[in-house]
């Protein structure tokens, strides 16, 4: 299959919602934040555009990602197409006057504050799903769903989500404020979601977005043995499964998805991502992109159709690898709500 074969990216709608969205989202994270060193800003912008052009309809953001700066890296790329796009961005951190990080917030008072800038610099007058970052356990989910719930009714937000929010908080947000999507980390080696929230997003009727859903660049067999992770803006130099002993051994994993794919002739991105949107009909994956040839490689997935020989071939594949190291640093994980 050539990567440049498909005409267009077929629609998904998350949940019962009425979302509807490109089976395939841009994370935009990677270009500004996390993940080494920025894009420069006019191929960012020329990134972002080219997604567009591709049928990508969905782009996620979030105020702590630079901080600030990506919102206004995507808020200045989509502003022309603001009609035809869905912007998704997050509310939650604690973020002090030098930028740093400092914690959690998610009071009310704080999210609207928060609101407020984002949609200055996403340069729109709403956001279409605005996700709570990271659960706060200071603040009873009610009143965050509460809120949320009347920047829904002011216009100002569309639709509600919760990103790592366990399945107790999410059933006691979904009773205040009907939550369109959970986001999620999941992937072909991150499978924690199928403990718990693909059965309550399936009984409650929410679409899942799965961030990571490339393991932070492992699964497209592009990192080598060698890669450093040093520079001080990768945040893969604190994960545990990126030091190079875990690297090695995890390599297996790399292996078996390039045989596979080239068996299908295809990419191991490919295999990846086809897997996730094989698994649900309301799932949909948020890969990051930093380059043209990332979207050249990530979107044909969606035409990527693997069988059930393939899906048990590929879940008994990792059913007999031993995965080396947890897949986040301590202090990403100790954010997650679970």
């Amino acid at each position: 299959m050539s990567t440049t074969a498909f005409q267009t990216i077929p629609k998904r709608k998350l949940g019962n919602s009425n979302l509807e969205v490109s089976a395939i989202g841009l994370g935009c994270m990677g270009l500004s934040f996390g993940l080494g060193p920025a894009t420069d800003k006019k191929e960012a912008i020329a990134v972002i555009r080219s997604a567009i052009d591709r049928g990508v309809t969905l782009f996620d953001t979030a105020e702590a990602y630079g901080p600030f700066v990506n919102e206004e890296l995507v808020g200045e790329a989509l502003e022309p197409v603001r009609d035809q796009v869905l912007v998704c961005t997050k509310f939650g951190f604690k973020i002090d006057e030098k930028g740093h990080m400092v914690g959690l917030d998610s009071r009310p008072e704080h999210i609207r504050k928060v609101v407020d800038a984002s949609l200055k610099r996403l340069r729109t007058d709403h956001v279409d799903l605005l996700y709570q970052h990271r659960v706060d356990p200071a603040v009873p989910m009610e009143d965050v769903a509460g809120a949320v719930k009347q920047l829904i009714t002011e216009g100002k937000v569309k639709h509600f989500g919760l990103s790592e929010a366990s399945a107790q908080n999410i059933r006691r947000a979904h009773a205040v404020q009907p939550v369109t999507a959970i986001q999620d980390h999941y992937s072909l080696w991150m499978r924690e979601p199928e403990t718990t929230k693909l059965s309550l997003c399936e009984e409650l009727g929410i679409g899942l977005v799965a961030w990571g859903p490339l393991g932070q660049g492992f699964l497209t067999g592009k990192i080598t043995r060698d890669m450093k992770f040093d520079d001080p803006n990768d945040l893969r130099k604190d994960f545990p499964r990126f030091t190079p002993e875990a690297l090695e051994a995890n390599f297996k994993v790399v292996e078996f998805l390039k045989d596979l794919a080239a068996r299908k002739k295809i990419t191991p991105a490919q295999i990846a991502l086809a897997w996730l949107l094989a698994q649900k009909p309301w799932i949909v994956p948020i890969p990051g992109g930093t380059k043209m040839e990332h979207l050249d490689d990530n979107l044909p997935a969606v035409e990527v159709r693997l069988s059930a020989q393939d899906l048990r071939e590929i879940d008994q594949a990792f059913a007999t690898i031993d995965i080396k190291g947890a897949p986040l640093s301590a202090a990403l994980d100790a954010a997650i709500d679970r």
